[in-house]
């Protein structure tokens, strides 16, 4: 007769435990991701995204982050970051981004890719560490903080490289959107153009719409789906980029070649293109779609609340003067690319 093994209650208890460590940090995310909302409320200029990541640092720096939260802040990164990617596959559908004609696909593949191995080219010449300068390089061509988080397990980076990153397009993408706006009547561009060349070049979704918002709302949603066609390439640079690292590691290392490295594609990006592909279909309802966009943007805000309370303006300035640096000349080359496309593209 079968004996049954009665549980072990120390495995409850440690459960419990984990689970109460992370309840402190938890809690302080919530309150975040609430004062970001109202901060975006307040001042519907600047995204939600942005506040979050803007209200966590100011959180950390004024030593308003109790050692207490430490483990719950790390939770929430690690798994709501991941499933806000999935979720922002939602937002696409392959049937908008078709209807932008094959130029305008063209000039943003161009500007993708030229700023992607030119920030990361220059990252490592500037002796950026070679994970930090990956990062980089994929939030400012391709989509911000959810390419970063993309690409942090194939880039190997730990969280002060991805916390960094993030507050590199948090910057920069602000001064973009701002500065976009400004430049349209110097440099003569239309609506259309300004739209186009707001979402091939500014970082997160919400600033696309604040740079593209003096133009009008048909400039906005041109801009909004030029922006989403980067995002639709975030997956094959993932594996792209992994090949090639897999057989430089290879390379370098011949009698490794049996050992098992990360996922070519991680699963969460697998998952956001499969929200792609189900948005396409057009069998998710509009009422639905918008409360999935609702707890898209909720749990990438919280996530970066909590990434944001790992940025210590202090250490970032007296280390951080070339991540400052690539960051300054990346934002120069996706907007100067950008530009030179919308200027082919409309005189073509």
């Amino acid at each position: 007769m079968a004996t049954r093994t009665a549980p072990d209650p120390t495995t409850g208890r440690a459960a419990r435990t984990r689970r109460a460590g992370t309840l402190p940090g938890l809690v302080l995310t919530g309150a975040g991701l609430a004062a970001a909302a109202t901060g975006h409320r307040l001042v519907p200029s600047v995204g939600v995204l942005t506040w979050a990541v803007l209200l966590g640092a100011a959180a950390a720096n004024l030593d308003l982050v109790p050692i207490a939260a430490q483990p719950g802040l790390r939770t929430a990164v690690r798994r709501l970051l991941r499933v806000g990617v999935v979720l922002l596959g939602f937002s696409l559908s392959l049937t908008a981004i078709g209807a932008l004609g094959v130029p305008v696909i063209a000039l943003v593949v161009v500007t993708l890719v030229g700023t992607l191995v030119l920030t990361w080219w220059l990252g490592l010449r500037m002796k950026v560490s070679p994970a930090r300068s990956l990062l980089v390089a994929t939030g400012f061509s391709i989509c911000g903080a959810s390419a970063i988080a993309g690409m942090e397990r194939t880039a190997g980076a730990d969280e002060d490289d991805v916390a960094t990153a993030i507050t590199m397009v948090t910057l920069y993408g602000t001064i973009a959107m701002i500065a976009l706006p400004l430049l349209q009547a110097p440099l003569g561009l239309s609506d259309r153009q300004l739209g186009i060349w707001a979402g091939a070049s500014v970082h997160e979704v919400g600033q696309v719409v604040a740079a593209a918002g003096p133009a009008g709302a048909t400039a906005v949603a041109l801009a909004v789906v030029v922006k989403l066609t980067r995002v639709l390439l975030l997956a094959p640079v993932v594996a792209v980029v992994s090949a090639a690292r897999r057989r430089s590691r290879r390379a370098a290392e011949p009698d490794e070649d049996g050992a098992a490295g990360p996922a070519m594609v991680p699963l969460f990006v697998l998952g956001f293109l499969a929200c792609v592909l189900v948005r396409t279909t057009g069998l998710v309802p509009e009422a639905v779609l918008d409360v999935i966009g609702g707890l898209q943007t909720a749990t990438l805000a919280a996530a970066l609340f909590a990434l944001g309370t790992g940025v210590h303006l202090g250490e970032l300035l007296h280390g951080g003067g070339r991540v400052l640096a690539l960051g300054l000349v990346s934002t120069l080359v996706v907007a100067t690319v950008s530009l030179a496309g919308v200027l082919t593209v409309s005189a073509g």
